[in-house]
């Protein structure tokens, strides 16, 4: 593929570690914080065959094109992207999908990373035990004191540093020494530990609870609305959009089943999304209360509240938590490789220096998002913190434009014949469906989610008081000045629902499809406001 430069920047060593890789990078804390819930109030059992439904008809087409493309080109997206353009003399304007790609994936890990701070801070928390006997409003107190006390934020800025230097640490190792070991052992590991949790849950939890609330038919709670939410989760939580996907394709050695790894991963992600709700929901007593909520609240005020009472609950909690650092770390491993290999690719520059400069600009960037949680909370341009805004460009604007450019690219400015070799031998029928699915339904339904996202968002930001043009005279009304208590009352539960629909992490799940008092009541106290933290509107699917 002709190419202005050509820089090696890796490649795995064995077939199965695109498989691992992938598993890490696609399972994030949406799949534990929000698909459970999903899942509970959409229909259980009905719900995920949709949610498999949307990922086989709308998700895997993307995801098999991505990777496709970078195992084909044996480049990250912005170099592919180039290449192709070339090859089928189109405008260079298209190399702009690429370059959007990346800016995404790394906007993405500067706020993600600040969530696996919280999340390391509580592995501590809980091996020191302090959440012993701890109640709702101490628990509350705890997150506050890390997250949005104006006064001690620089332990929070700690925290985030310290996350940061175990990613970039391993990063700076190489593809093989750094990533491929790291993957090849967490991500088993990481699975291993689900496992044995959800265990524990059904020896002693109240797993048939569980299992009836995520798994059973309920024919009742299937609306359009399960659509939505099952839709945009499927969308927004498995790294479209970033380059994640090319890169890693870019790095599969001969050999490797493509196409046959990224159905497993999908059906791998799904599987461990239903394993950790199961884990959550029966293990803590009175795991049916808690089936109602969902989001930052029920991880990191709930859940630590729920299980501080059972016995061995410092080695417990501290292990949860573990988890779901491990979560969120192979997730910002996937989310740095393809800024490193974009930078690499144009500069030339050793891996090393590359990846320390990165991760640098990251945590710079990062420290925008954790100061809107305390010491910026109350700058907010337009309605919305930095945070806010950052989430909003990623999920409304830049992963849907990626995905939409790359599959209108795909289908209608290349040949048949180089967009076929580009996917590899496939089925005939699996690849007439690819292509027309590329052609005209991902372009359509994307460009609804990115809309819809955008608008929601939009909407939610009048309710923090904010005088901007797109706040019409009913959401004026309806704003509440309480709600600039909290990091981003934006999206009130009823929002978030929506929002959430498309969002990354809590937000889509409400999808309209549960009242908003479910979750108001349940967690505005502890994760809104005084308490500290993002509250669920504000957190969209792709955070983490």
């Amino acid at each position: 593929m002709p190419t202005p430069y050509e820089t090696p920047i890796g490649s795995w060593t064995r077939p199965t570690t695109f498989f691992w890789a992938a598993t890490g990078a696609t399972f994030g804390l949406a799949n534990v914080w929000q698909f459970p819930y999903l899942a509970g109030n959409h229909g259980g059992g009905l719900f995920i065959l949709l949610y498999l439904l949307c990922l086989v008809l709308i998700t895997l087409p993307l995801m098999a094109t991505e990777s496709a493309m970078g195992r084909h080109s044996r480049h990250g997206l912005v170099l592919a992207m180039d290449g192709y353009m070339r090859m089928a003399g189109r405008s260079r304007w298209w190399v702009w999908a690429g370059r959007f790609g990346i800016l995404a994936s790394f906007l993405v890990l500067s706020f993600t990373a600040v969530f696996g701070a919280i999340a390391l801070a509580y592995v501590f928390y809980g091996a020191m035990g302090r959440f012993i006997g701890a109640g709702e409003a101490e628990a509350a107190g705890m997150l506050s004191a890390l997250v949005s006390d104006p006064k001690d934020y620089r332990i929070f800025m700690a925290w985030h540093g310290f996350f940061l230097l175990l990613v970039i640490w391993v990063s700076m190792q190489g593809v093989v020494d750094g990533i491929e070991r790291a993957v090849r052992v967490v991500a088993p590991l990481m699975l291993l530990m689900l496992v044995v949790l959800c265990g524990l849950a059904m020896w002693t939890g109240e797993f048939r609870s569980a299992s009836d609330f995520m798994l059973s038919f309920h024919h009742e709670d299937v609306t359009t609305d399960s659509l939505h939410a099952a839709l945009f989760h499927a969308f927004f939580t498995l790294g479209l959009g970033m380059g994640v996907w090319t890169l890693f394709g870019a790095y599969t050695p001969a050999g490797t089943h493509l196409k046959r790894s990224v159905v497993a991963v999908v059906l791998m992600d799904t599987l461990i999304a239903i394993v950790a709700g199961l884990a959550i929901y029966s293990l803590v007593p009175g795991g049916h209360a808690m089936e109602g909520e969902r989001g930052f609240g029920l991880l990191f005020l709930s859940l630590p509240v729920a299980l501080s009472d059972l016995p061995g609950s410092q080695f417990l909690i501290a292990t949860v938590f573990l988890v779901v650092v491990m979560i969120v770390w192979t997730t910002s491993l996937a989310l740095l490789e393809p800024v490193v290999g974009w930078f690499r690719e144009w500069t030339a520059a050793p891996r090393g220096w590359s990846v320390f400069l990165m991760g640098v600009l990251v945590w710079l960037v990062g420290l925008g998002s954790l100061l809107s949680f305390n010491v910026w909370l109350e700058q907010r341009f337009a309605g919305g913190t930095v945070f806010r805004w950052l989430e909003l460009a990623t999920g409304g604007l830049l992963i849907p434009l990626v995905s939409i450019l790359v599959a209108v690219f795909a289908g209608w400015c290349l040949t048949r014949n180089l967009t076929f070799t580009i996917l590899g031998r496939t089925p005939g029928l699996f690849r007439w469906i690819w292509f027309w699915v590329m052609r005209l339904v991902l372009p359509l339904v994307v460009a609804y989610i990115g809309i819809q996202y955008t608008s929601v968002s939009l909407a939610a930001m009048c309710n923090n008081g904010g005088a901007v043009l797109w706040c019409g005279p009913a959401e004026a009304m309806a704003r509440e000045p309480e709600g600039r208590q909290g990091p981003e009352d934006d999206p009130q539960e009823t929002e978030s629902a929506e929002t959430t629909d498309g969002h990354e992490n809590d937000t889509g799940e409400d999808d309209g499809a549960e009242p908003p008092e479910k979750e108001s009541d349940n967690k505005e106290d502890g994760a809104n406001g005084s308490e500290g933290g993002p509250n669920d509107g504000e957190i969209l699917y792709h955070s983490v």
